[in-house]
């Protein structure tokens, strides 16, 4: 099976988890002190908030499998159609360990293919530079770049 997967940069995260709290009928499933992610099943979604990043808004999209066979085939359709394709391999981000790739659409919005591996109990394990700030899905602005 796949789920959608939809990352949202927020400003406020206790006032957007109450939000979305209240919109799904559900508690998330994971609550950090820059995120939280509820994994719906009707409509099967992953959906994640963060303060990590860039202004409020959509950061990111993608599809989630829950396996790495169905991983690969979304790779080989997004290498048949010429896709540029940013492959991270094995990966942590999102308090997630996960075997990703990355494309950018025609406009520019980032999509995360991705088979989840494990959960970490940090955000990420890359360190950044001095003076850099860590940020989520960092594929994801490569990607964007990449366009």
């Amino acid at each position: 099976m796949k789920r959608f997967h939809v990352h949202l940069h927020v400003d406020d995260l206790n006032r957007s988890t109450g939000f979305y709290s209240q919109l799904f009928a559900a508690q998330p499933l994971r609550v950090e002190g820059d995120y939280a992610k509820w994994m719906l099943e009707d409509p099967p979604v992953n959906f994640a908030i963060s303060t990590r990043g860039g202004k409020p808004g959509i950061d990111h999209l993608g599809i989630q499998t829950d396996d790495a066979e169905e991983l690969a085939v979304l790779k080989a359709r997004a290498e048949a159609a010429d896709l540029a394709l940013l492959d991270e391999g094995t990966t942590t981000c999102c308090y997630a360990r996960s075997e990703k790739h990355w494309i950018t659409d025609p406009q520019g919005v980032a999509w995360e293919y991705f088979h989840t591996l494990g959960n970490i109990p940090i955000f990420n394990e890359a360190v950044p530079a001095p003076g850099a700030a860590a940020a989520c899905c960092e594929g994801a602005q490569r990607s964007k770049s990449r366009s």
